[in-house]
């Protein structure tokens, strides 16, 4: 098997009493585009640090193409890096800014001519070279910090929240582009970001932060489809959480749930006892919503709501125990005249996971 281009073993980093990551180990294969998703101080954006050598771990072991860099500067790491804040030498124009880093590294002249407009073709600015940066737009400038980062062909793309600046539609296309010039040039990429759905969007796999530590580790449709935890169920998409108690578990993963709406089924992968408080997730485009029959299975509520959200209907329904579970339509689908009225949840038992309370 090939060995990843990055290696982190054991790696630890405190501030004074804070642990900000606690005994990570994470893998990045060659070629990969891997993000670090999670909120705020959950320790993405300090590994992040920690891989660029601008920060140094309290312990552990980070290796890149098998050689430990814990202990070199960041010059001598072969990476480039991407911040959300373009990082641009003001005072330059496009061409002296990407061609900065081959300038550093002694490349002559004709090669850093021929490699600088390699470069502006790749990020799709050609004929932008002579201009400052303060003339280009925001989404512009961006891309050349790309191109600066890729010019020299790193081992390692590192990007820190790179389109967090930038409105949603630009980010939204940059997205789109990243991930042309990730799978053009192969490029090894370690993402960072807080938004799930650019995360999802962008991602060959992810992993979930959470107070120091990962969570899950898995590609976009696992993570979703499958989370392993309450935490990565609640923080990736939408998702409604039902609560109620087990009646018990079969063989082949299926967990029966008592609720005050009716009984529920779903799947789970964790040892749940008959009696034990339940949570189970179900995200809103897998709720099934028929009118409602005495014998029928899942949760009976009543629609409160119908809202519509343009691609879609959200169909808001009151449960029993007064909670609101969502589910949603596509507009394609026939609308449903139910507004008001009594109806029945229910959905594929493999759509939705239980976890102990």
């Amino acid at each position: 098997m090939e060995k990843p281009v990055l290696e982190l073993s054991g790696v630890c980093k405190r501030y004074d009493a804070l642990v900000a990551v606690d005994d990570l180990d994470l893998s990045l294969r060659t070629g990969e585009f891997l993000t670090l998703l999670g909120p705020s101080g959950s320790g993405k954006t300090t590994t992040l640090m920690m891989v660029a050598g601008l920060q140094q771990p309290d312990a552990g072991a980070i290796t890149l193409n098998g050689a430990p860099v814990a202990d070199l500067p960041p010059y001598r790491r072969d990476i480039g890096m991407v911040f959300q804040n373009y990082a641009l030498f003001p005072h330059m124009t496009v061409r002296r800014n990407i061609a900065f880093p081959l300038e550093m590294r002694g490349i002559g002249r004709d090669e850093i001519g021929r490699l600088v407009d390699e470069a502006l073709e790749l990020v799709k600015l050609p004929g932008l070279g002579d201009r400052l940066p303060r003339q280009l737009s925001g989404g512009q400038q961006q891309r050349v910090a790309l191109a600066r980062a890729l010019v020299y062909r790193p081992a390692l793309l590192l990007m820190d929240e790179p389109l967090g600046a930038l409105d949603r539609k630009l980010r939204e296309q940059l997205q789109l582009e990243i991930k042309r010039v990730h799978r053009d040039r192969s490029i090894s990429v370690l993402y960072v970001t807080h938004d799930q759905e650019e995360a999802l969007t962008m991602s060959d796999r992810i992993a979930v932060f959470n107070h120091g530590r990962i969570e899950q580790i898995g590609t976009p449709e696992e993570l979703y489809d499958k989370p392993e935890t309450r935490f990565v169920a609640g923080f990736i998409g939408d998702t409604n959480f039902l609560s109620g108690r087990a009646v018990g578990v079969s063989g082949d993963g299926v967990c029966e749930i008592d609720t005050a709406a009716g009984r529920i089924r779903a799947s789970t992968r964790q040892p749940i006892a008959a009696g034990a408080t339940v949570s189970v997730a179900v995200r809103p485009e897998r709720v099934v919503l028929a009118p409602t029959q005495d014998d029928a299975a899942g949760m009976a509520g009543t629609v409160v709501d119908v809202i519509f959200l343009g691609t879609a209907r959200k169909y808001v329904v009151r449960l029993a125990d007064g909670s609101e579970c969502i589910a949603l339509r596509q507009v394609s689908d026939r609308p449903l005249d139910i507004g008001g009225s009594a109806v029945r949840l229910s959905w594929p038992v493999e759509r939705a996971t239980a976890f102990p309370a």
